[in-house]
C-alpha cells in the first residue's frame, strides 16, 4: 500500500526570487528557471499530484482513493486573482486489488441521529450502515469498543498544519499520518518513507509499534530525525547515513 502526497504548482511560477539574493536561504545555488510545461500557459494550474497518478494507474497500481487534506490554517498567498489554496491531495494506491486496510482503526464518530449515545458496534467493510449494537465486537481475530457509533472514515481530512521548531520547513502532523499508519499496516510491520525529512512518519510509527526505515538525503533533516525518533526509541542506532534499524527485533 502507498499512501502518495504531492503538491501542485502553477506553470509558469517558481522563477528565482529574493532568496537567490545575499542572506537568502538559497544564497549561491543556481538559480532556478522557474517551470515551464509544453502544451500549458502561464499561470495554468499543472495538476501535479492526478498527473502522477494517472502516470502509476498506468504503470499497474490500483488508485483506490483520493483524500483531500482540509487545511484550516493554510499558508498565506498575495494572489488576488484566484482563492487561496487551503488543501492538499492525498492517493491511496495499491499494488494488488485485494490488500491489508484496517477500516476498524481509523472509524470516525458517527454524527447521525441514534436511539442509544452509548450504542457501540464496528461498521461493515462496505458502506456504514449497520445498526448499533451492545458490547464490544469483534471481527478479524480483535476485539475493540468503542465509546459511540462510528462510521467508515470519510475522505476529508481537516488536519491543521503543525508548527516545528527545527530546521525542516514542512513537516507532516502526525495526525495527518496516524490514520495511514493504523489503516495501511499491523504492530510489527515496517513502514517506509522515503522522503522521510523530520521523521514525523517513523514516530509515528514507531509510538504505534511498527518498525520504520526512513530515506533522506539531506544530513540536517537527518540529524532531526534521528534525534526525534531516539526520543520515542531510545535503542535505536543508525546502521549508516540512511538507515535507522532497532537493536533487536522486539519493539
Amino acid at each position: 500500500m502507498l499512501w502518495l502526497n504531492l503538491g501542485d504548482s502553477y506553470n509558469g511560477s517558481g522563477g528565482a526570487g529574493g532568496d537567490y539574493g545575499p542572506g537568502g536561504l538559497k544564497e549561491g545555488q543556481p538559480r532556478y528557471p522557474g517551470r515551464r510545461v509544453n502544451g500549458l500557459k502561464r499561470k495554468d494550474l499543472i495538476g501535479v499530484p492526478w498527473r502522477v497518478a494517472f502516470a502509476l494507474q498506468e504503470d499497474g497500481w490500483y488508485l483506490r482513493s483520493e483524500i483531500i487534506w482540509h487545511k484550516p490554517n493554510p499558508m498565506p498567498e498575495s494572489v488576488t486573482d484566484r482563492p487561496t489554496r487551503a488543501h492538499e491531495t492525498i492517493f491511496l494506491l495499491t499494488k494488488r486489488p485485494v490488500y491489508y486496510y484496517d477500516a476498524d482503526a481509523i472509524a470516525e464518530p458517527f454524527t447521525g441521529n441514534t436511539r442509544g449515545k452509548a450504542a457501540i458496534f464496528i461498521p461493515r467493510r462496505k458502506g456504514d450502515g449497520v445498526p448499533p449494537g451492545r458490547g464490544p465486537q469483534k471481527r478479524g481475530g480483535r476485539t475493540r469498543s468503542y465509546d459511540g457509533p462510528t462510521r467508515n472514515r470519510r475522505d476529508v481530512w481537516t488536519v491543521a498544519s503543525s508548527k516545528f521548531t527545527g530546521a525542516h520547513f514542512a513537516t507532516f502532523p502526525e495526525r495527518l499520518v496516524e490514520p495511514m499508519i493504523l489503516a495501511g499496516s499491523r504492530e510489527g510491520d515496517i513502514v517506509l518513507d522515503p522522503f522521510s525529512g523530520a521523521a514525523t512518519t517513523g514516530v509515528v510509527a514507531l509510538r504505534h509499534r511498527r518498525r520504520y526505515i526512513g530515506v533522506e538525503l539531506n544530513d540536517e533533516y537527518n540529524a532531526i530525525g534521528r534525534d526525534r525518533l531516539r526520543s520515542v526509541q531510545p535503542r535505536l542506532f543508525a546502521l549508516d547515513d540512511w538507515e535507522i534499524y532497532e537493536k533487536n527485533s522486539e519493539l
